[in-house]
């Protein structure tokens, strides 16, 4: 039922050049189910030589044609949307019916930066002197390496893959070793569709090793990461040795402030619900609750009884509402957070426990009354473990959702224009949204600030990184 995972080099799939493979686990039963190629250092030359060459030939291939490709591709991620969403389930652990929506949502980002490709225009710039023509023409940067994680394994990668193929650029993509073979079957279907094989590549492996050789290769132009702050800022640091363009998508520690005026039902319901989603393993989960003073009980006990009626099981089961964690690490992480915050005085309302000694799962965990010297104030958890705090004045709560380095996403809750504008302007964050949750669109911008990253990896403005200006001025004498 779960395909072992080949790489993709030169339009031909197939195990790396010493045969090296990784294990794959299922996080809901901690069994093997199958195995990933590695690659090594040849196999990375091969792939670079096709990207060299792919780039060379798809630069060409007019925007309007490689739309047509794209929104092939999209198609087929549609049609096999039920197969590789068990794929998903298996590999990753989150309930079916979420992995479908992943595989959906794919593919209706895939079109829209198929028809935005089309858009990328130039401009000619009204010259100073008569017989002179200036424009600004818009061109491919070149080979993209891009590097993508596990928690929304086609999600991350399809992003980047649709915007440096829309804008004519050629891809080697290192998925995620954890989550291969829905990465595969994304990376299968643009190719079924009819992208070159030298196109997108596809590998996997030691991430350290990948990455330190892919960045600093001459072929290499440009590169997108998705992941922790902390390698975030070791690859963006390696990329501008090399004078390489990057795009960094980084931890957050999003605030959800709570004003004394929300809707509290809506802003219960919507933030648990997004809190838990995949195990909270979502970079842009909510995870510091921010409630004033007057409507803190009643929103803990609404949030509370929220996380005690979430069914946690295997994916694979049609009751399931949360399921594992990806591997024993990041059980051992949460059970180390819930133990520091309990030391440090935090009251526990329900969870903070491991359930069953099979698979990676874990309780959905409320605390309140958490110091800001607990761990979980300050780390981002990446699981199911929400810390409520209260405040009593609106700029104690902008202060707090400040105090951090992170700023990728901040959430509120309030019937106040007034508020909500002071939030829109006071929060330091790259994305805010306001008594809903509307994040994540294809055609809206997706990326942080501070220690949360740069760039964008939606909207048109996703499209910036991966093209070059080339500014050509004529005189015709």
């Amino acid at each position: 039922m779960y395909p072992d995972t080949e790489l993709h080099i030169a339009g031909t799939w197939g195990p790396g050049a010493e045969g090296q493979t990784l294990t794959v686990l299922n996080p809901a039963t901690g069994e093997t189910i199958g195995r990933c190629a590695a690659a090594t250092e040849r196999d990375l030359d091969r792939a670079l030589e096709a990207a060299s060459r792919g780039f060379t030939a798809w630069r060409k291939v007019a925007p309007f044609e490689r739309a047509k490709v794209m929104r092939r591709a999209a198609d087929l991620l549609r049609e096999r949307a039920d197969t590789i969403a068990r794929v998903m389930t298996l590999e990753q652990g989150k309930p079916l019916a979420e992995s479908r929506i992943e595989v959906m949502a794919a593919a209706d980002i895939v079109d829209w930066f198929a028809e935005e490709g089309k858009r990328a225009y130039g401009r000619v710039i009204p010259a100073r002197a008569d017989g002179v023509l200036q424009i600004a023409l818009r061109e491919p940067v070149g080979p993209v390496a891009c590097f993508t994680p596990w928690n929304f394994p086609i999600n991350q990668a399809v992003r980047k893959v649709s915007a440096a193929l829309c804008t004519g650029c050629s891809v080697v993509l290192k998925g995620p070793e954890d989550t291969p073979a829905s990465c595969a079957a994304l990376i299968r279907a643009f190719l079924d569709a009819g992208v070159p094989g030298d196109v997108l590549g596809l590998v996997y492996g030691d991430p350290a090793a990948i990455s330190g050789y892919l960045i600093p290769h001459p072929v290499i132009r440009k590169i997108s990461f998705t992941g922790s702050t902390a390698v975030g800022k070791e690859l963006a640091s390696l990329a501008g040795r090399h004078m390489k363009r990057a795009t960094m998508e980084l931890g957050g520690h999003a605030p959800a402030i709570v004003f004394a005026d929300a809707d509290l039902d809506r802003a219960v319901a919507v933030l648990a619900a997004s809190k838990f989603r995949n195990a909270g393993q979502v970079c842009v989960s909510p995870t510091r609750f921010l409630v004033h003073d007057s409507v803190f009980e009643r929103f803990v006990d609404g949030f509370t009884a929220f996380a005690q009626g979430i069914k946690v099981g295997d994916g694979l089961e049609p009751d399931t509402r949360m399921g594992p964690l990806i591997h024993g690490r990041r059980l051992e992480a949460m059970e180390a957070l819930t133990a520091d915050a309990t030391a440090q005085g935090a009251s526990l309302r329900t969870g903070g426990k491991r359930i069953g000694n099979r698979g990676n799962f874990f309780e959905p965990t409320v605390f309140t009354e958490v110091p800001l010297s607990a761990r979980i104030m300050n780390e981002e958890p990446f699981g199911p473990i929400a810390a409520i705090q209260r405040f009593a004045h609106d700029d104690d709560a902008l202060e707090e959702a400040n105090r951090l380095p992170f700023g990728l996403a901040a959430y509120a809750y309030t019937r106040s224009t007034e508020r909500a504008t002071r939030v829109q302007q006071g929060v330091e964050s790259g994305m805010i949204s306001i008594n809903h949750h509307g994040l994540a669109l294809p055609e809206t911008p997706f990326g942080g600030v501070k220690d949360s990253g740069y760039g964008s990896e939606g909207g048109p403005e996703a499209l910036e990184a991966y093209l070059v200006t080339k500014f050509v001025t004529q005189a015709n004498f």
